[in-house]
């Protein structure tokens, strides 16, 4: 598909995408119970339940997550000599038996996602992707949930460590908005947390929100609009609310 050029930052020109809670519940029925597994396999333990991971999602990135938890919740344990090392190890585990469950079926897209994608494409839009998860997590998750060519679909694919910092700084933002060529202003960011609204406000990305069971209730103040699901959003909603924040 030839890439569409857009000069006018007022029209709206490419739809960039968070992963974990916004394409699929991938924290509740994918990393946590991954997590869970990788520790079991370590000999840790640790059982990380939905009311204490709710509260480590306030830290971006699986890793820095399990870094979070030894301080905070773990004072007593004795951190071995390669802490870095078990961390980077449990992340790996943890990313095996994640996409485990993705190749299984177990995560499909939450409502509305598919439509919204086709119809982005229908109409020529641009889509780009900005996460923190990693690049094998969203190959995963969108060959198994969209097409097996579905990465194709997206212009860029920009995840985990690619940038110094996670959300909530703009970082991923910033890098996807220049490796796109594209003005903040042409863009639209869907967002599924507080952090995620934070970092692609920074970046002055308008951005739409869709909440999950971990996220609702955070602020989420600045967004055009603050959804349960995208089950009842067309494009055409996207367009305008797109529209009026670019007049304002």
């Amino acid at each position: 598909m030839a890439v569409r050029r857009y000069t006018d930052v007022m029209e709206l020109a490419a739809l960039i995408f968070d992963v974990d809670g916004t394409l699929a519940d991938t924290e509740r029925d994918g990393h946590l119970p991954a997590f869970n597994a990788a520790f079991s396999e370590a000999g840790l333990p640790w059982v990380w339940d939905e009311r204490l991971y709710g509260e480590l999602l306030a830290v971006t990135g699986g890793k820095e997550r399990i870094r979070h938890y030894c301080e905070r919740f773990q004072p007593n344990y004795a951190l071995p000599p390669d802490f870095e090392g078990l961390v980077a190890a449990l992340h790996r585990s943890k990313t095996r038996h994640y996409l485990a469950r993705v190749d299984s079926g177990a995560l499909p897209l939450r409502p509305g996602v598919r439509r919204l994608i086709d119809e982005a494409r229908a109409a020529g839009l641009r889509l780009g992707i900005a996460t923190t998860t990693t690049a094998d997590n969203v190959s995963a998750l969108i060959r198994a949930s969209l097409a097996p060519e579905a990465e194709d679909w997206f212009e860029l694919i920009a995840a985990g460590d690619i940038v110094p910092a996670k959300k909530p700084a703009p970082d991923i933002y910033h890098y996807v908005l220049a490796r796109m060529d594209l003005p903040a202003g042409a863009c639209l960011a869907l967002e599924d947390s507080g952090n995620g609204l934070a970092a692609s406000l920074a970046a002055g990305i308008p951005t739409v929100v869709s909440v999950n069971d971990y996220t609702r209730g955070q602020d989420f103040q600045g967004a055009l609009a603050v959804l349960p699901d995208l089950a009842a959003v067309g494009l055409g909603d996207l367009v305008r609310w797109h529209g009026h924040h670019a007049n304002l």
